[in-house]
């Protein structure tokens, strides 16, 4: 049976990644020490996923560790000797870097050179998958030159009508705390496919969502948003008229083209990972799709400042990633999408009220 590590198993995407590979016949090895609750409080808490997970695969090992813990990362990747590495665990917020700097760079930077190292030395012919984020590319996408309409913000040069492109500059500009990390560790991934030979590639993915989504205020737009509206709690919107734009994409389809990269490995490749133009929405947008599902009107407040180095408009050119695996494609719309997460928030809100 082959086996799959994933860390950040009871996170987003790390969760959808075991679940659909487990369906493929793989030992499931899940490394989360629920570091999300830590640096979110309880309302980032995984343990529900974690339970899921042990609930619902019959071959799934969980290993509570950090992946800051180098001898331990080590001692586990020595021990398992998996056939593929999907690393998705990481401090995820944008804002929340800037009051825990050592934590950020630690965990994102320090704890990826952990795994690739560990990778390299035990399992480098297995592939090694790490989630990377658009926000390595800093907030260079605003130069672009863009048209406000009536709901959003959009490309006005026709050589973005497809979005952003894997050869977009990631030098000079802001990135947050966050995203400089982010870029630390998505060099150090290239690096080792390059210069080792390793079949290594970075997702720099856009917003990334799904029904299984623990979204928290500082991380985790759609989910927190649905999460909002059904509770009636007031959303803030930061700045750009609420009419900043993000492409979506759902964690099923990251696990498909998780997929078809393991079937078909590069080395030290890269790909812009998000819903593409077809998949993109505004928050006020997403406050309309949101209601349409819940029936709830969205209480918001809006606030002028908006969050620093954060994207106008952003969403992935998928050229890339169609051409070198024509099989895979988007299969999952916004709109339903949206309507899992409002699903799936309901069920958890009324077992929270049992």
């Amino acid at each position: 049976m082959k086996k799959l590590v994933v860390t950040g198993s009871s996170g987003l995407v790390g969760s959808e990644v075991c679940v659909h590979f487990a369906t493929l016949g793989y030992e499931i090895h899940g490394i989360d020490n629920n570091q999300r609750a830590i640096f979110f409080g309880p309302q980032g808490d995984t343990r529900w996923n974690q339970e899921r997970l042990q609930t619902i695969i019959k071959n799934f090992h969980h290993h509570e560790i950090d992946i800051r813990n180098r001898n331990g990362i080590l001692e586990l990747i020595k021990n398992i000797r998996p056939n593929v590495i999907v690393h998705t665990a990481a401090q995820p917020s944008h804002d929340k870097a800037a009051s825990i700097p050592f934590d950020d760079f630690d965990t994102n930077a320090v704890g990826t050179l952990n795994i690739l190292e560990a990778a390299r030395q035990f399992a480098p012919d297995s592939p090694f998958i790490h989630m990377s984020t658009n926000k390595v590319y800093g907030d260079a996408p605003n130069r672009i030159k863009l048209k406000e309409l009536v709901t959003r913000w959009d490309y006005d040069d026709a050589k973005y009508q497809n979005g952003i492109a894997e050869t977009f500059t990631i030098d000079q500009s802001k990135h947050s705390l966050f995203g400089a990390s982010k870029v630390a560790s998505d060099i150090m991934v290239q690096e080792y496919g390059r210069y080792f030979n390793m079949p290594t590639c970075c997702l720099r993915g856009g917003c990334l969502t799904g029904p299984n989504h623990t979204g928290v205020e500082l991380h985790g737009f759609l989910s927190y948003l649905v999460k909002c509206n059904l509770e009636v709690k007031k959303y803030f919107v930061y700045g750009y008229k609420g009419k900043q734009v993000r492409d979506n994409i759902h964690s099923y389809d990251i696990a498909k083209f998780m997929e078809a990269f393991i079937e078909a490995p590069r080395m030290g490749e890269v790909y812009n990972l998000g819903g593409g133009k077809n998949n993109t929405c505004s928050i006020l947008e997403a406050f309309e799709i949101t209601q349409e599902f819940s029936g709830k009107e969205q209480v918001y407040e809006y606030k002028e400042q908006n969050r620093e180095g954060d994207h106008i408009c952003y969403y992935s050119d998928l050229s890339k990633m169609k051409e070198h695996y024509p099989q895979w494609d988007i299969t999952i719309s916004l709109k339903e999408t949206i309507k899992q997460i409002v699903d799936s928030w309901k069920k958890r809100i009324n077992q929270s009220h049992e």
